[in-house]
């Protein structure tokens, strides 16, 4: 049985009131070893994935070497997909937190909800926290996420709020 069912998340993946790519963040992370465990789980998980440092693609250096990078270094990306046609993006920028985007227009349909938890739920299990998302910009509203006390993602918000 999936976690979520489209009739019942429909609007908080539709990208006219989410915004295209709506706001994926996990919670409590701070440290340069949560960043190795995304990392690691990516290059382990048989998901294709390409590293780009100044939009030029290279191998996944560690968490360590792309967070000790000085001011002003070239913007890296993490693009990583974890079913084909689906696209994540963590930006590991800072080690005071994990963030990423996904793109709502890739993830319609039950397919597309299923896909999405699986990532979610995914992360949020590697890590052992919480995975929240929320409209593009709006971090202080989370609508669903992965909660590791019940193992599923689950609705954080009246999915008929607009």
């Amino acid at each position: 049985m999936p976690d979520l069912l489209w009739d019942d998340v429909r609007n908080f993946l539709d990208p006219a009131v989410m915004g295209a790519l709506p706001d994926v963040f996990v919670e409590g992370t701070s440290s340069v070893e949560d960043w190795q465990a995304v990392f690691d789980l990516v290059q382990s998980s048989g998901w294709a994935w390409e590293f780009l440092e100044g939009g030029v693609a290279g191998p996944l250096p560690a968490a360590v070497e792309v967070l000790s990078r000085p001011a002003g270094a070239d913007s890296v990306d993490l693009r990583v997909w974890p079913v084909p046609g689906v696209l994540a993006i963590f930006r590991p920028w800072s080690a005071e937190g994990i963030d990423f985007d996904v793109d709502l227009r890739e993830l319609q349909g039950q397919h597309g909800v299923d896909v999405l938890c699986g990532l979610l739920a995914t992360v949020g299990r590697r890590l052992g926290r919480p995975v929240a998302m929320t409209a593009e910009g709006d971090y202080g509203h989370p609508v669903l996420g992965f909660d590791p006390a019940v193992d599923r993602v689950v609705l954080m918000a009246d999915p008929n709020f607009r």
